[in-house]
């Protein structure tokens, strides 16, 4: 038998020898789960368990150093992550009682090799009860568990009073939203299956496909219409973009960097079906994943092609709408993607400015005359986001920025420089740049 604690233990083993958190938890999880026939709130306790300690593996690790004699990077790892388990349950678990957050981690200590060292930490422990609480982390990065370099790009763009209310954002338990397909299902009938099923949810307003769901409501797969293809999986924010191509029935859409296929899903249901997208990424492993979405939401107009979208000569102004969703560092999306904060550096983003400059600068020859290009992240970083759309204005004088939009809710995220910016905290979904361009008609 493997308690949750004990398998949140292994998955965290993993991440710290550089596995990626969601992999890892999944690994663990599936490896030890029908051993151990955990209850919903013990899985659920795993998953907090898990991506909690790696979202703020600075704060626990600064206290580690205050607490012990050894610092962190003196003690075994493994003993370090037991006592990240043992630290996040008093820190930031109220409802984990501190008797119980202390005794289970002594155990867990025993159980993984570490007798001779449990009264160890139980000592730490107990002595952050006693005094840790009384000790304050100085300074953002600490205190919130970021980087210094992110809260600096932060600190810059937004003052430091934002970046305070981002890092608390930032580091809550993310929501599941979903996008339901009109082509299916209409949103009252969503609705009603999810009300005679117990599931809770809200609707968000200010989007027409959109659905956030409440609390605990089991495996996504198992909610009412999912098998039907009623609805998908997506963030709010994310379905802004598709509203923002604003694609017509009957055209030619290129998505230049589709997997996993949200957002060209999402096209294909604005479109009402009618006409071409073509779902350009250079990974087939993920391209196979938006396949599968197409087939259960029975969405027949995606064409996927493999490759490099930044050499497609033969998609030369062919297309009435293309968008760049790029590959970028994440930034607006560190509560999700746990780990991110600490694998991205500002080397990284730099080499993904390159990689994004190149792609919106070939992919705006894909755009017949008049046509538009939409460019989108999921960061908040100006490198990768204003550099970049500057620079392409300024090298392309045939393209200009279109906003704001006529009667259109889009209106309410455009900056005065004519693009969208979501800021997380302020309303509440992952943060997102986007901005829509329009090649002139006299172009070649």
């Amino acid at each position: 038998m493997f308690s949750a604690r004990q398998i949140a233990f292994i998955a965290l083993r993993d991440v710290h020898k550089g596995a990626f958190v969601d992999v890892a938890l999944d690994r663990a999880l599936q490896k030890y789960n029908s051993k151990s026939n955990l209850a919903d709130n013990e899985r659920r306790l795993v998953t907090e368990l898990v991506y909690g300690c790696v979202r703020r593996q600075r704060t626990l690790d600064y206290f580690i150093d205050l607490l012990g004699k050894k610092k962190a990077h003196q003690q075994p790892k493994d003993l370090r992550t037991i006592l990240h388990i043992g630290l996040y349950q008093l820190m930031y678990q109220d409802r984990i009682p501190a008797s119980a957050a202390v005794n289970t981690t002594v155990e867990l200590a025993k159980d993984n090799g570490f007798v001779q060292l449990a009264p160890v930490v139980n000592g730490m422990l107990r002595s952050f009860i006693r005094e840790g609480e009384k000790q304050k982390a100085e300074g953002l990065g600490v205190l919130y568990s970021f980087p210094d370099w992110i809260i600096d790009v932060w600190v810059k763009q937004f003052g430091e009073e934002e970046t305070e209310k981002l890092c608390q954002w930032m580091n809550q338990t993310p929501t599941i939203d979903l996008r339901v397909n009109l082509l299916r299902a209409t949103i009252t009938e969503v609705e009603t299956a999810f009300y005679d099923s117990n599931i809770e949810y809200e609707k968000l307003g200010y989007l027409p496909q959109a659905l956030r769901l409440i609390g605990s409501n089991g495996a996504i797969q198992n909610l009412p219409g999912y098998e039907q293809g009623w609805w998908s999986v997506q963030d709010s924010s994310a379905q802004l973009v598709a509203h923002l191509l604003d694609p017509q029935p009957g055209e030619v859409i290129i998505d230049a960097c589709a997997a996993p296929g949200g957002k060209t899903t999402h096209i294909a249901e604005l479109m009402g079906d009618e006409g071409k997208i073509w779902a350009c990424d250079r990974t087939a492993s993920r391209l196979r994943k938006l396949e599968e979405n197409a087939r259960r939401l029975q969405l027949k107009s995606i064409e996927i092609c493999i490759g490099d979208s930044r050499s497609f000569s033969q998609f030369i102004n062919t297309a009435d709408r293309v968008l760049v969703d790029a590959p970028c560092s994440g930034l607006g999306t560190l509560h999700r993607h746990a780990d991110a904060r600490w694998r991205q550096t500002p080397e990284s983003v730099e080499e993904l400015a390159v990689l994004q400059r190149e792609l919106l600068s070939n992919t705006a020859k894909y755009v017949k005359p008049g046509g538009v290009l939409v460019y989108a992240t999921c960061t908040l970083h100006p490198l990768e986001n204003e550099a970049v759309i500057e620079s392409f204005l300024v090298a392309n004088p045939n393209w200009e920025i279109e906003a704001p939009f006529p009667n259109s809710f889009l209106n309410n995220y455009i900056m005065p420089q004519g693009w969208l910016k979501v800021m997380p905290h302020q309303y509440n979904m992952d943060g997102f740049f986007m901005t829509r361009l329009r090649k002139s008609n006299n172009s070649q």
